[in-house]
């Protein structure tokens, strides 16, 4: 869900230039829609005088990325006729697992 997903965005960032307070813009991009394998899906970037501080925010930005932001991505499989929806790991209702659906991809 789009809005959703970009709301907890715009409130991740907000929260990471409170964590670290040296930071002047941050921008986080996650793919909509087909993203092939190899591909990036998600681009953040932060500005700071200091390295280091900029460094650390990146690092906060994804993993707290993965934890809270409802994202869910489609795995199809070459030579396969199903797929996999599968939700970032750390997300679910905050237990680390993984949750998978398989379907056939013929229907979609």
């Amino acid at each position: 869900y789009v809005p959703m997903a970009e709301k907890e965005l715009l409130k991740l960032c907000h929260d990471a230039t409170i964590q670290y307070p040296s930071i002047h813009k941050i921008c986080a991009v996650h793919i909509v829609g087909d993203c092939p394998v190899g591909q990036a899906s998600v681009i953040l970037v932060a500005s700071s005088p200091h390295r280091k501080d900029a460094i650390h925010c990146i690092e906060y930005l994804i993993n707290e990325l993965k934890a809270r932001i409802p994202i869910w991505k489609r795995e199809v499989y070459q030579g396969d006729e199903g797929s996999v929806w599968k939700e970032n790991m750390e997300w679910r209702q905050g237990k680390r697992e993984r949750v998978m659906t398989r379907e056939d991809c013929s229907s979609s």
